[in-house]
């Protein structure tokens, strides 16, 4: 089950809904958490289990650490904290690269070990990650530890209020207009072309496959945050934003500080800065970026192209820090701007392709291996999806917000006609996507594994 379904969406979410706010204060972070245990095992019956084994780890954990140094126990406190952080990291590398390793293995010594083929629980890198930055800020005494188990496994601050829910209600229509309207479309073009084949490819038939995965990976994962967002908000949460338009940027750099900015938060502050930053001369900053790109890649997936598209990140990121940089700089924002949404496709090309002798085809027909630009059939793509393509390079920048705020300034001085306009948008996009979800069997979710 996932937020974009229609059974989340007019069975599991009000029903929750309806039960949490009938139920005394004090017994609402219970529901939430035994809500949220069977939503997950809604799809994963088994590993429910696994999840609730990672909260009593680090709960655990975060107590012996916190009582090893409250009694000047350093050595205890840091050898609980390696132990619990060790715990969890096995728990996910067991999981997510037990059969990426055995293949590995089979590959370089010709040994025939059979695979596991686990199925990998959902979620289970951003839980981890979660437990282990809990753990060691409290070995840190960045955060206080939580002696209550019910309350560290579920958030125990937060002010409920009408306003709150309704602007989460408005939130997670956005996010769902997002992933269904926006992403489910283009992964229907992407999925059209990828399996194309790529011997006579035209060079814009492939460049807009490309473009429609770049566009349904970005509204696929910022849909579901905000539509995650709007459900904390619902519930009295206020989660930090994840997305901040990230395909305006001007470079790789500032691309990563606009995408999944959660993620290279926990990087930075959990990875990078305890290897020393950039504080230790030119040959450890390199040496700590390409830890940390092939770390990111790593926990993307259990594939080489995951590594590949971690390392090609973190030279570029090299390059702009120490070589070019200062030159991009100077350039008109147009030129920046294609020099970053190349590179970022790029990106996304090698991040697509888990087999990487059929994503080799795809590469090469990108520039010209087939013999043509275009031919009939790129035009008909263009035509026959060109107000799609529009909508989501529009969808995808700030263009949209800043004509809402003209909108709603030009009538501010009637908050009946404001509320209006505002009802009548969020109901518009509701309904279209409820349309498309009733009649499409389509509807993936594609970092549901990351």
């Amino acid at each position: 089950m996932v937020f974009s379904s229609l059974l989340f969406l007019f069975r599991f979410l009000p029903a929750v809904l309806l039960f949490y706010f009938i139920v005394p204060r004090r017994f609402r972070n219970l529901v939430l958490l035994l809500v949220s245990l069977v939503f997950y095992a809604w799809g994963e019956p088994v590993y429910v289990f696994l999840m609730i084994i990672s909260i009593l780890i680090s709960w655990g954990g975060g107590l012996s650490v916190s009582r090893f140094r409250a009694a000047g126990r350093e050595r205890a406190a840091k050898t609980a904290l390696i132990l619990s952080v060790g715990a969890g990291l096995s728990l996910l590398g067991f999981f997510k690269y037990a059969d990426f390793l055995i293949r590995t293995v089979n590959s370089l010594t010709g040994a025939h070990i059979p695979l596991l083929h686990l199925t990998l629980p959902i979620g289970i890198s951003f839980y981890t990650f979660q437990t282990i930055s809990y753990i060691i800020d409290v070995y840190r005494s960045d955060a206080s530890v939580q002696k209550n188990v019910i309350s560290y496994a579920q958030l125990r601050s937060r002010k409920e209020s009408m306003e709150e829910f309704a602007q989460g209600v408005n939130r997670f229509m956005i996010g769902l207009g997002k992933k269904v309207l926006l992403a489910n479309q283009a992964g229907v073009l992407w999925d059209q072309i990828r399996v194309m084949d790529t011997g006579n490819m035209p060079v814009l038939t492939a460049w807009i496959g490309i473009a429609a995965y770049t566009f349904q990976i970005y509204f696929d994962f910022s849909g579901y945050s905000d539509m995650a967002i709007g459900l904390g908000h619902m519930f009295g949460f206020r989660f930090l934003e994840n997305f901040d338009h990230p395909y305006l940027a001007s470079s790789a750099t500032e691309f990563w500080r606009r995408w999944h900015i959660s993620l290279g938060t926990w990087f930075r502050e959990y990875v990078y800065i305890p290897l020393g930053g950039n504080r230790v001369g030119r040959a450890g900053l390199i040496r700590n970026t390409l830890v940390v790109w092939l770390l990111t890649g790593f926990w993307h997936g259990a594939d080489w192209n995951f590594m590949i598209w971690g390392v090609y990140y973190g030279i570029i990121l090299l390059l702009e820090k120490l070589v070019y940089g200062k030159y991009l700089e100077r350039l008109p924002a147009f030129f920046r701007h294609f020099y970053a949404m190349f590179l970022v496709m790029i990106g996304w090309y090698i991040f697509s392709f888990n087999e990487i002798s059929g994503g080799l085809g795809y590469l090469t027909a990108m520039f010209g291996s087939g013999g043509r630009f275009l031919a009939g059939g790129s035009i008909y793509l263009l035509y026959s999806n060109g107000i799609l393509l529009a909508a989501l390079i529009i969808g995808s920048t700030n263009l949209p917000q800043r004509i809402a705020g003209r909108i709603l300034s030009a009538v501010r001085e009637s908050d009946t006609v404001s509320v209006l306009l505002r009802s009548l948008f969020y109901a518009a996009v509701f309904l279209l996507s409820v349309a498309s979800l009733v009649g499409a069997s389509y509807n993936p979710f594609l970092y549901f594994r990351f």
